[in-house]
């Protein structure tokens, strides 16, 4: 079957891409903007690239069209598929038709650490010779690559509560039908397709609803919204974590009973009443929660909690998760994801428990469409309390004044309209440690290498 994709250089389609060409399939696709890294990672698939959305792109001998929910009506290619009656289906309902309804699906749900979490997971599965499937909106280092397809009974999916496409606007995971479904976090987010948090509740309530009485559900057992999500319902297995020594939910099935104070050697006891230690090179509160609740689930899969922790020994996070790009000069450059006042707070208090009271100046693209249209506004001040300077960019475009953070900051904090302005303030030299930690969900206008760059010119 020759399949072709339309918006095939997002994370979620890339992968798609991927999985089809490993069924056996012939796998072209077009995108606005076709770039590296994964229009590299298609390539060496095997898959054909074409560039932007023209109706000379649709061709006889295609006999699927699969579109992503970055299409809209109005769309050329869009118009046309509908106008020819031509074959369609959304990325997540064809992923199940033809993969995941055969598989054990391990699906990673939350606002924050989905990412992670599921790289963590796929890792422990092959580390104990289980050799998973998977698709993960990221590149998880152990692996290399964004998404692959295996003969084995697993499959770990990264499970977005992003809408599935123009003409299904359901969750993507309500596609999945997992047997261990991973709840992390909830928290509003999505502000242009949700509009409010209990609109979000009610798409996680769906997938609770897909997960059989054999299968699981692990879950924050701190975080009130995934209860509110579990009173509508729950019709199978349940296990609970915290990752807060002595937690108000003391009854919590898999506890954290110590760590120090970055968090990259802590004890866990598992609902055996087995004690367990970690150390890695892994900082920060969430991505011990992130390694619990992976622990939790290959468990569930059969894997040895002993296995888990020997696996996680050798785990190298994902790409763009304080992602040390380079030290020159005493001043180490990180990057990182962050794109919500959670996460954008965890990040920083993580840096912060490691390098003590090396100066920290937080670098803050505001791009998501929630972070746009001002919806946390008024939080973000608050989540970057651990930096001693904040540089914050102002995209063209933006539904509200940056002016709002800078009033509310006590650390100096300053906006630019360039990425230009911005590497000129950075590349100061400093004659004491200082970590720049730049968090943004896109390319941020290439201002990690620009920078590496303008600083080595400095040396």
């Amino acid at each position: 079957m020759h399949i072709h994709i339309l918006g095939i250089c997002g994370t979620f389609m890339g992968g798609l891409a991927m999985i089809a060409r490993q069924a056996g399939h012939r796998v072209s696709g077009t995108d606005a903007g076709v770039y590296p890294p994964m229009s590299t990672q298609l390539e060496n698939a095997g898959v054909e690239l074409k560039e932007g959305y023209k109706v000379e792109h649709l061709t006889d001998d295609v006999d699927l069209y699969i579109i992503g929910n970055a299409l809209s009506r109005g769309n050329e290619m869009v118009e046309a598929i509908l106008a020819k009656r031509l074959a369609f289906q959304s990325g997540p309902q064809w992923l199940y038709e033809n993969v995941l309804r055969k598989k054990w699906v391990l699906a990673v749900s939350g606002t924050h650490g989905k990412t992670t979490t599921s790289s963590m997971l796929a890792w422990i599965l092959e580390y104990a010779k289980l050799e998973p499937s998977y698709l993960i909106g990221g590149v998880p280092q152990n692996f290399g690559i964004s998404a692959r397809l295996t003969d084995s009974p697993f499959f770990v999916i990264e499970a977005d509560e992003y809408d599935t496409a123009f003409f299904d606007k359901r969750s993507k995971f309500v596609h999945y039908y997992p047997s261990t479904l991973v709840i992390n976090n909830l928290e509003f987010d999505h502000a242009d397709i949700f509009k409010d948090l209990d609109a979000i509740k009610a798409q996680f309530h769906h997938v609770v609803r897909l997960v059989p009485n054999n299968g699981k559900v692990i879950v924050n057992a701190e975080d009130k919204n995934i209860q509110d999500v579990l009173d509508m319902g729950l019709w199978s297995e349940k296990e609970s974590v915290v990752s807060t020594p002595c937690s108000s939910s003391a009854e919590a099935d898999w506890q954290i009973t110590e760590h120090n104070e970055d968090c990259s050697r802590f004890t866990l006891k598992t609902p055996q009443q087995e004690n367990f230690s970690l150390a890695w090179d892994i900082i920060g509160q969430h991505n011990m929660s992130n390694a619990i609740v992976a622990i939790a689930a290959a468990q569930h899969a059969g894997v040895p909690v002993k296995e888990s922790i020997n696996a996680l020994h050798t785990f190298k996070n994902v790409k763009r998760r304080l992602e040390v790009l380079a030290t020159i000069n005493n001043i180490t450059i990180y990057d990182d994801f962050a794109h919500h006042p959670t996460a954008i707070k965890t990040t920083l208090d993580g840096l912060r428990a490691k390098v003590g009271s090396d100066k920290i100046i937080a670098v803050l693209e505001p791009r998501s469409n929630t972070m746009r249209l001002g919806i946390h506004a008024n939080d973000i001040a608050a989540s970057l309390a651990n930096a001693d300077e904040v540089l914050l960019f102002e995209p063209d475009g933006l539904g509200w004044s940056l002016q709002t953070i800078v009033d509310q900051c006590p650390q100096p904090t300053a906006i630019y309209n360039t990425v230009e302005k911005l590497i000129a303030v950075l590349s100061k030299t400093s004659n004491k440690p200082t970590h720049i930690l730049i968090m943004s969900n896109g390319a941020f206008g290439g201002i990690h290498q620009k920078l590496i760059v303008n600083l080595k010119g400095i040396e």
